[in-house]
């Protein structure tokens, strides 16, 4: 199967899928429980798109508990992602494919990336959107130093196969769903 028609597949699967809405709240309780999160640490999360798991609630509790939140815009004819400070009600534009960006903030560089996704394997590879961004911007960061990347989802999202994997994809250090963290840096 190519990575076309399961990305179509997943879609459909996540967009069919019936959410709880304790999900969020048991998200926040997994990942402030088992990541050892930082005081310093940068978190670059995203603002949801149609059924995207809605990272929104994870992003109050981070900024509630006094963390440093970013979120991602894109600049035209660059797959690297810029991530700009954000906090409570502060303004939001629509910037490329309707994605809301930060109208102000301070561009800052994260330790910690938390990308959406439409499937994950027991490798914690992701599959995404399709535009590669999360990708690159993984790859960049790393190639820069050290930074974590965490698939954020439902462990419904989960698939039984691998993954088609081609050399840009990034694997996630974790995969984070309301049921678990599951650790993928010594997985081979």
């Amino acid at each position: 199967m190519n990575k076309q028609t399961i990305r179509e597949q997943a879609r459909f699967h996540r967009d069919k899928m019936l959410i709880d809405q304790l999900d969020f709240e048991r998200v926040i309780n997994i990942f402030f429980q088992y990541y050892p999160i930082q005081k310093d640490d940068v978190i670059a999360l995203y603002w949801p798109v149609g059924r995207e798991f809605d990272s929104r609630f994870l992003t109050d509790e981070l900024l509630n508990r006094g963390y440093t939140c970013a979120l991602p815009c894109v600049e035209k004819d660059n797959r690297v992602l810029t991530f700009k400070t954000w906090k409570h009600d502060e303004p939001l534009n629509k910037g490329a494919y309707g994605i809301k960006e930060p109208t102000d903030g301070e561009i800052v560089e994260p330790s910690v990336i938390i990308a959406p996704l439409l499937a994950f394997d027991r490798y914690g590879y992701r599959m995404g959107q399709g535009g590669g961004y999360y990708d690159a911007t993984i790859a960049h960061y790393r190639e820069k130093g050290n930074v974590i990347a965490i698939g954020l989802g439902f462990a419904q999202q989960a698939v039984l196969f691998n993954l088609p994997v081609e050399e840009h994809d990034q694997r996630m250090d974790y995969i984070l769903t309301p049921e678990q963290l599951i650790d993928h840096r010594k997985i081979d």
